[in-house]
C-alpha cells in the first residue's frame, strides 16, 4: 500500500488551505481509484491510502506543482481490516508516510519516500525528487501547452487553440521537458510498485 501525507508548508503564516485542496483532491480521475479517501488528520495535514503507483506518481507531482506542500509518500503494510475512515487506519505505511513527509520538509524537491526498503525507497525518491525539479520550475508558458496536451490536443490543435506557431509549441514543451517528464513517470511509479511488493 502507498500513503500520502500532505503537510501544509508556512501554515501558521498562511491561511488554512487543507479544505480547498481536500475539494480539489476529491474531483481529480485518481480519487474513484483510492482504497481510502483523503481526510485531514490533523491541524495542517492530509493523508490518503493508494494502491496504485501511477496515482501516487500524479498526485505527488501535482502537488509539488503547486507549490504550497510538503508529500511524504509512505510505503509498506497496512493492517487489516482497514477501516472506513484513513484517520483510523494504522501499519508501517503511514509511519513510513509519517517519516517521510517529515524528512520532504529538509529537501529541495518538498517530497519524499520511505518504504521497508531503504535502497528502493530512496531511488523512487531521486527520479520523483527529479521529476518535482521538472515540474515546479516550468513556466507558466511551458504549463500552458503541457496542459493542453494533457487533455489529448495535438500540437497543431494546441497552436489553434493558443494563436501561437505549431514551432512555438514545440519549442515551449522543449523547453518545459515534457517529452523527457512523460517518459520518466512510468519509471517511477515503476520503482513505486517495486517497493510496495518488497
Amino acid at each position: 500500500m502507498l500513503v500520502l501525507t500532505i503537510d501544509q508548508r508556512a501554515s501558521r503564516r498562511e491561511a488554512d488551505r487543507i479544505e480547498d485542496l481536500l475539494a480539489r483532491l476529491a474531483t481529480r480521475p485518481e480519487a474513484t481509484r483510492l482504497v481510502r479517501g483523503f481526510e485531514r488528520t490533523a491541524g495542517d495535514e492530509v493523508q490518503g491510502l493508494l494502491d496504485n503507483p501511477d496515482d501516487a506518481v500524479n498526485l505527488a507531482l501535482a502537488l509539488v506543482r503547486e507549490g504550497h506542500w510538503y508529500v511524504g509518500v509512505g510505503v509498506g503494510q497496512v493492517r487489516t481490516p482497514i477501516p472506513a475512515s484513513v484517520r483510523a487506519a494504522s501499519g508501517p505505511a503511514f509511519v513510513n508516510a509519517r517519516t517521510a513527509v517529515e524528512r520532504a520538509k529538509s529537501t529541495v524537491a518538498r517530497l519524499a519516500v520511505t518504504g521497508p526498503d531503504p535502497d528502493t525507497a530512496e531511488d523512487a525518491q531521486a527520479l520523483l525528487a527529479l521529476l518535482g525539479a521538472v515540474v515546479h520550475r516550468r513556466s507558466r508558458q511551458g504549463w500552458e501547452v503541457v496542459d493542453l496536451m494533457a487533455e489529448g490536443l495535438t500540437q497543431k490543435d494546441v497552436a489553434q487553440r493558443l494563436g501561437i506557431s505549431p514551432q512555438a509549441v514545440s519549442q515551449r514543451l522543449r523547453a518545459a521537458l515534457w517529452n523527457e517528464e512523460r517518459r520518466v513517470r512510468p519509471i517511477a511509479s515503476r520503482l513505486l510498485g517495486e517497493a510496495d511488493r518488497l
